[in-house]
């Protein structure tokens, strides 16, 4: 027989076979319910069920065992792969190793053809071999079995047989579990020439005519594999538990030190809606809850101004409120008075009501100015496009009609804004109107065809609108004042007013994103500047 080597049998998988190859059934058809697909309709009835409960058991969870549960899975998954990963290396590597021992003896068994010679193999039991580990046997091409005295033979089934009528270059391999031993054996058969006990002096002058074709297989218990296969999937479970159950207790310490600031910041939360009290939380780090905590503190800032707001303009509108209804109230109960001693004169009727209808026409101006400041938004809602210049020419031709004694010189260029036009408006004619009340010097009279009581100068360039007034001018301390709501100067507090029309313009000023300021113009009287945005640069 030719050398022959373990790479010359190409057959072997390394891995386990079964005893006895047969063919597979073919698959179970899935039984048809009523359209033919009615297990596919059970399936996904089911899938979608264990998504529901999944998805609704997951939303229960707090965000605390969210992040528990996902540390631990995390861990646990990585923890599987690589345990299955080692497992399966391991498992092949050792099969590999026995696969290729078992082949290499073998083949040398059976090219020095001492265990083929039935006459010593019959004769020398298998612990003087020192295979005492090892069952060792050879089937013949007609199915004859042979082995030592006293031992075991190994499994030999058609694997075997096959090998032993082939006589090619090819070996087979395969696992069989023994029941009545309770053991599994791998089991590898080689070609081979033996001899028959009868003929060992005839094999050993004429070989060629002498030895019979058979098989040389060996066989070696799995036990040992099988047990270090099983320690260490014990070993791996006990690690992999450990691992999981170290992620979950990691996941949570890091769940609760993560979540504390959150936890903060729900108390603080939960505070202000309980107490409504306003005050900013402490705030330490840079991550994202700090982040949070920050624009918690903003909005907490921004509805503290608002609601302080809204106390100041109730308070001031309450206290401007009181003089025009008690002055009416006094002459409705003067005229109440006098009409139970026999009434009052046509022409102090007259005055009389005159004063109730002015005082009526002041609170409705009031309450018109409250109601715009009330709104308090941030920005201007349906916006459209307008003409900055035929807004303000249009409030020209409104105050000019209720100042006829004043000169005004407007010069307007085209300049487009998004905005609201009404609102626009308004803060323009406020703005004129107080320039028309404090050009007029008090006590003079209206103005005649050769010198009027004042002048009003309007200038719009490039989006600055500027409003001069040729009155005394405003005093130095009350200039970072005259935007604010209610704010009177002590040179206006005779004249009429409620004190809110300017803060009406610096409110639509911002509104629209622009901005407003006065100053004192040096030889002439006090410069209101209103600066708005272009169309092309504004935000719809």
């Amino acid at each position: 027989m030719s050398q022959q080597h373990p790479q010359d049998f190409p057959s072997y998988t390394g891995g386990p076979k079964p005893q006895q190859p047969q063919q597979s059934p073919p698959p179970a058809q899935p039984v048809a319910n009523g359209n033919g697909n009615g297990n596919g309709n059970r399936v996904a009835a089911t899938a979608a069920r264990t998504q529901t409960w999944w998805n609704e058991t997951l939303h229960k969870l707090s965000l605390h065992a969210r992040v528990t549960l996902l540390a631990a899975v995390a861990v646990g998954l990585a923890v599987a792969i690589v345990s299955i990963a080692a497992y399966v290396t391991v498992r092949q590597q050792m099969y590999q190793n026995l696969d290729n021992s078992l082949t290499q003896r073998a083949v040398q068994a059976a090219q020095k053809g001492v265990l083929t010679d039935l006459t010593i193999l019959q004769s020398v039991p298998s612990d003087a071999l020192g295979l005492s580990d090892i069952r060792v046997g050879v089937i013949s091409a007609d199915g004859e079995k042979y082995g030592p005295p006293n031992s075991l033979l190994p499994p030999m089934g058609d694997d075997e047989l096959q090998i032993a009528r082939a006589q090619g270059n090819e070996a087979s391999l395969r696992t069989v579990g023994l029941r009545n031993e309770g053991s599994h054996f791998r089991v590898v058969a080689v070609p081979a020439k033996f001899c028959p006990a009868t003929l060992s002096r005839a094999c050993q002058a004429e070989p060629e005519n002498y030895l019979q074709p058979g098989a040389l297989v060996v066989a070696q218990s799995l036990g040992p594999i099988d047990k270090t296969l099983h320690n260490l999937g014990i070993v791996l479970w006990a690690f992999g538990l450990i691992g999981v159950i170290g992620a979950a207790l990691a996941g949570n310490a890091v769940a609760r030190s993560g979540l504390r600031p959150l936890a903060r910041l729900t108390g603080a939360a939960e505070h202000v809606a309980r107490t409504e009290d306003l005050k900013p939380i402490p705030v330490s780090g840079t991550d994202e809850i700090s982040r949070l905590a920050m624009a918690f503190n903003a909005m907490l800032g921004a509805l503290a101004q608002s609601r302080d707001r809204q106390r100041r303009l109730v308070g001031d509108a309450g206290h401007e409120l009181r003089t025009p209804l008690t002055s009416v109230r006094t002459n409705l109960d003067l005229l109440a008075q006098a009409d139970k001693r026999g009434g009052l004169r046509p022409e102090d009727r007259q005055q009389l009501l005159d004063d109730v209808r002015a005082q009526m026409d002041e609170l409705t101006t009031l309450i018109g100015d409250l109601t715009e400041l009330a709104r308090d938004t941030p920005q201007v809602r349906n916006a459209e496009l307008i003409e900055l210049s035929n807004v303000v020419e249009d409030a020209v031709m409104k105050v000019r009609r209720r100042a006829p004694g004043l000169e005004w010189d407007v010069q307007l260029t085209p300049f487009p804004v998004w905005g609201d036009e009404r609102l626009l408006g308004r803060a323009v004619t406020n703005l004129l109107d107080n320039a028309a009340k404090y050009s007029v010097p008090a006590g003079a009279a209206q103005h005649t065809d050769d010198q009027p009581a004042g002048h009003v100068t309007v200038r719009l360039l490039d989006g600055v609108l500027t409003v001069t007034d040729s009155g005394p001018g405003i005093a130095e301390a009350d200039l970072p004042h005259v935007f604010e709501r209610f704010y009177r100067s002590s040179e206006a507090r005779g004249l009429p007013g409620s004190g809110l029309g300017l803060a009406i313009v610096k409110h639509a000023a911002e509104q629209h994103g622009g901005m407003i300021y006065a100053r004192n113009v040096p030889g002439s009287g006090a410069q209101f500047t209103l600066w708005l945005p272009h169309a092309a640069t504004q935000t719809r």
